[in-house]
């Protein structure tokens, strides 16, 4: 199967281990970042590269 270009608010609720609406909040949060950036979304959904950059950040360090 060919992997999802967009998480729905399920996904990102089972990949982070939160309830689904904390997950549609960070949805929200994400694409009103994509949003600042010009570029278009779909409500409820976000991308799944931007997501996976956020979450694995390169600045992050333990």
């Amino acid at each position: 199967m060919k992997e999802k270009k967009y998480l729905k608010a399920e996904d990102v609720a089972l990949y982070m281990d939160i309830s689904i609406p904390m997950a549609y909040k960070i949805i929200r949060r994400l694409n009103n970042e994509l949003v600042a950036q010009g570029y278009l979304v779909v409500a409820g959904r976000v991308n799944r590269a931007y997501f996976e950059k956020k979450i694995y950040s390169d600045t992050y360090s333990c």
